[in-house]
Formats: C-alpha cells, sequence, structure tokens
C-alpha cells in the first residue's frame, strides 16, 4: 500500500501543478489599437504597436505585459513636427528606435488593476505604476488606459519650453489567444 501512495501523490503534484502553469492565458495585440498623446501643444498618436500579455485575473503575480512603441510611427498632422521628433534633441529615434513598456507585476485596484513595471524612453527607464482597466470577452482581452508622462524625466525634448512637460496618454490595446 505505501508503494502505491507514493506514486500517487507525486502524480497528483505534477497533475496540480501543470493545471497552475496553463492556466496563465498568453496573449498578443491585434490591429485597433490606439495610442495617443495629448498637450496643449503637441498632441498625436503612434501607430506602430506590438506586444504581449499574459492574464489571469485569479493569479495576478504570473501576469505580465511588454508592449513596444515605433518611435518613427509618431503622426502629429505635421511632416515638420514628425521630422523634429526623430532628432536627438527629442526622442532621437537614430539611437532609441523604440519605447517600451515591461510589467513587473499586475495589482487589483478599487477599479480596474494596476500595471507595475518599467517605461523605458529614450534609453532613460523609470519605474512606473499605471492604472489599467482589463476587460475579458471570449477568447480576447482590452486593455485601456489613461496616465501621465513627464517628457523630462525621460530627456525627451528641452524643459521649460514651449511644449508643456506633462503629456496625456491615452491607450487601448485590444488582444488576442496566441
Amino acid at each position: 500500500m505505501k508503494n502505491l501512495i507514493y506514486p500517487l501523490a507525486a502524480m497528483l503534484i505534477l497533475l496540480t501543478s501543470a493545471t497552475m502553469v496553463f492556466s496563465v492565458q498568453e496573449y498578443k495585440v491585434t490591429d485597433g489599437y490606439s495610442v495617443e498623446f495629448e498637450s496643449k501643444d503637441p498632441s498625436g498618436i503612434f501607430e506602430e504597436l506590438k506586444g504581449d500579455v499574459k492574464f489571469d485575473e485569479s493569479d495576478l503575480a504570473s501576469c505580465k505585459m511588454n508592449f513596444e512603441i515605433n518611435v518613427s510611427s509618431i503622426s502629429m498632422g505635421n511632416g515638420m513636427k514628425n521630422k523634429k521628433a526623430m532628432t536627438a534633441e527629442w526622442f532621437d529615434q537614430a539611437n532609441y528606435p523604440n519605447i517600451t513598456f515591461t510589467s513587473s507585476k499586475l495589482e487589483k485596484a478599487e477599479s480596474g488593476y494596476y500595471a507595475h513595471g518599467y517605461l523605458t524612453m529614450k534609453g532613460v527607464k523609470r519605474y512606473r505604476k499605471i492604472p489599467v482597466d482589463i476587460v475579458a470577452s471570449g477568447s480576447s482581452l482590452k486593455i485601456k488606459s489613461t496616465f501621465w508622462v513627464d517628457r523630462s524625466h525621460y530627456k525627451v525634448g528641452k524643459t521649460a519650453g514651449n511644449v508643456p512637460d506633462k503629456l496625456k496618454l491615452t491607450v487601448s490595446i485590444p488582444l488576442s489567444k496566441k
């Protein structure tokens, strides 16, 4: 009887851990996303975003988010402003072609969640706690968030110039299961 208990216990542990590993769903960014920034001047969008998310509402410790924005996809409705944004003074696209956000954890908030992680822009990596709403529907998710970014913290542009230091970012990201 003892010989039978140990293999059964091992099998139970294995099955339980396998279920836990596979409970976190993996998603990828799909078409229809929106990444908008707004201030008194400038305002615009980024047209290229890619990324993936691991999400399980019952296991927030295993949730992760990774997003990458192509800096050269900026569109402010003015070709000269778009070119200026690529220069070393602003985003320095030649040396830093992407803006990234990589989460380290997801935390339940009073309404929605907080994604804790690092926003990296122009080579500057800073910790952020970003409010996010996550809506699940069948085999897809939608992430929405509005938050502020102080561009001077990332050495984007000159401080105390005509452009406000703080810009409002509004994102809407549909995701589908991988």
